[in-house]
């Protein structure tokens, strides 16, 4: 037993040995001795073999089994907007075909409505030799299946155990350099240090991800005393960003592992936490982010307006919050590439534990990062119309779908004001298109 013991302690030594010479180090040094990119170059080439595999072995007439978009999605909508669809109506007399509108809306929203498949993992075109799939493609041939099986013994058994050995590096890392930056006065000194532990720490965290990001346009990078928002796909967006440059989180003061994180980092950096009852008094968080954001010497704050996870197509309402505080907006774009992991997180669904399983049993994270141009409030315009103007911009930018909705519709029903306000709305537009008690011209009675 203790030359089994003896054993097992020399080849965790050479495990860590190897991992702090191959991959920490290079990381928190910032440079590259190109394993990562000969890994994505095989996985490229693995998973283009395995598409015209799935061509190859899918019948013809079943052409189904291979994905379609998402954007087409299960029914096809008529664009059609609804002010013209009524505008049809030009009758005195109400019929009865007059509800097939509503009715058909009604019927398309129950089948597939817009928010609650933002809500689920984006569906992939062909399959990327993961488990998440609807078809089980890896039975089409022997060479499939082999090469999927081969695929799962190197997730598991090599890729999880090297980056469950990279998290806690960088995780113990960030707890423990943190702690010793804050015992420092504060001073340029401790602004630099806490720099260098956050980005290096940051570094280690997205090696354990096999993370490769492409950062765009770097002349746009958020300075210090600004705002930088963002879409929000995940977790690990705040890891993505810091890999480039240090930020101001923002966020609600959290317990377990998670706190432990955050009580430390807080001494180093000038964080913003908050607790549970300070995040409903919107004033007062609105006053300590002025605070922050006047000191122009503090590091830009990073906010993710959305307040949820959406699953990497779309950008959702952003909350107004962000936007009243003034100062210069600096819009980041992230889009992940879902070919080879699912980033997004289902928090409803799973839980972190679980979620962080899945991600580093993916393959890589694969990202674009988009810095656009600052924007800064114009006059005349309200927080709302300026919140709504970045979304677009960041929409556009990352090739997403721009939504109206809310996120929190994930977990929240629809508030009965807005149900009230739509009713309004559809009243108003028969009585002008002349369904209802209008005079046949299709105007509006006096």
């Amino acid at each position: 037993m203790e030359d089994l013991g003896l054993a097992a302690a020399r080849v965790g030594a050479v495990w860590l040995a190897l991992v702090f010479a191959f991959i920490v180090l290079p990381s928190a040094l910032g440079v590259s001795l190109g394993i990562s990119e000969a890994y994505m170059r095989v996985l490229v080439k693995t998973l283009e073999w395995a598409t015209i595999r799935i061509e190859k072995g899918v019948k013809k007439p079943q052409p189904q089994m291979l994905k379609t978009p998402a954007a087409n999605g299960i029914i096809e909508r008529d664009e059609t907007p609804m002010e013209k669809e009524i505008a049809r109506l030009h009758r005195v007399d109400f019929e009865f075909s007059d509800i097939f509108y509503f009715c058909r809306k009604g019927f398309e929203a129950i089948v597939e409505d817009e928010v609650t498949q933002r809500f689920s993992s984006e569906e992939l075109v062909s399959w990327n030799l993961l488990t998440r799939t609807n078809v089980n493609f890896h039975y089409i041939s022997l060479r499939l299946t082999v090469v999927w099986v081969i695929g799962v013994i190197v997730r598991y058994c090599l890729l999880l155990p090297l980056r469950f050995t990279l998290a806690a590096i960088g995780i113990t890392s960030m707890i423990v350099g943190t702690t010793i930056v804050g015992q420092l006065p504060n001073s340029s000194v401790k602004n630099y240090l806490s720099e260098v532990v956050h980005l290096t720490c940051s570094r280690i965290l997205v090696r354990a991800l096999s993370g490769t990001i492409h950062y765009h346009n770097k002349e746009n990078k958020p300075q210090k005393g600004g705002i930088c928002v963002a879409n929000h796909t995940s977790p690990i967006d705040a890891i993505i960003l810091t890999n480039d440059g240090c930020y101001a989180m923002v966020g609600q003061v959290h317990g377990g592992l998670m706190g432990v994180i955050q009580r430390a980092t807080v001494k180093a950096c000038p964080h913003v936490w908050f607790e549970r009852s300070e995040m409903k008094d919107r004033h007062l968080v609105t006053k300590r982010l002025r605070e922050h954001v006047a000191d122009k010497s503090k590091l830009p704050i990073l906010i993710f307006p959305e307040g949820t996870c959406i699953n990497n197509t779309s950008v959702m309402m952003f909350k107004k919050g962000s936007f009243e505080i003034g100062g210069t907006i600096y819009p980041v774009a992230i889009k992940y590439d879902p070919q080879f992991g699912d980033a997004f997180w289902n928090s409803s669904k799973y839980n972190i534990v679980s979620y962080l399983l899945r991600i580093m049993t993916s393959w890589a994270i694969v990202c674009n990062v988009w810095y656009m141009p600052p924007m800064v409030r114009k006059e005349g315009e309200d927080a709302v119309q300026f919140a709504n103007r970045v979304k677009s911009a960041i929409a556009r930018q990352g090739g997403l779908t721009e939504l109206p909705w809310d996120g929190g519709l994930k977990r929240a029903k629809v508030k009965d004001t807005f149900k009230e306000e739509q009713q309004k709305n559809y009243s108003k537009m028969l009585v002008r298109n002349g369904s209802i008690g209008s005079q046949p011209t299709g105007t509006e009675s006096d």
